[in-house]
């Protein structure tokens, strides 16, 4: 078993107890990751993270045939940050994880 095997299985484990659930334009089921909106971010002092725009991490697998433009629905409260986001473009970080980065539908 290679170290991609390894890090899969702990992604699998890892998102099946702590993901949050999404739905995403043109896919029939529910797409598990992890939210996180900028605003919901703790502050140390006076100091913002630099995160701009909220972005849900997903596994590369589930970014597959993705594309700018696409509805993101995230399963939360809305004051957690859950309803409607637009895709606006999705960073692979090399570690078989990718960031939708999205903008809240008005």
């Amino acid at each position: 078993m290679g170290i991609r095997d390894l890090v899969a299985d702990i992604d699998s484990v890892i998102f099946d107890v702590l993901a949050d659930t999404g739905h995403i334009e043109g896919r029939a089921e529910p797409v598990l990751g992890m939210f996180s909106a900028p605003w919901k971010q703790p502050q140390i002092g006076r100091l913002n993270t630099g995160l701009r725009e909220p972005h849900f991490v997903v596994r590369v697998a589930d970014s597959d045939g993705l594309n700018k433009g696409l509805k993101v629905t995230i399963d939360l409260p809305v004051l957690d940050g859950g309803g409607d986001y637009d895709l606006l473009q999705l960073e692979p970080s090399g570690d078989g994880l990718v960031s939708l980065i999205l903008r809240k539908r008005p």
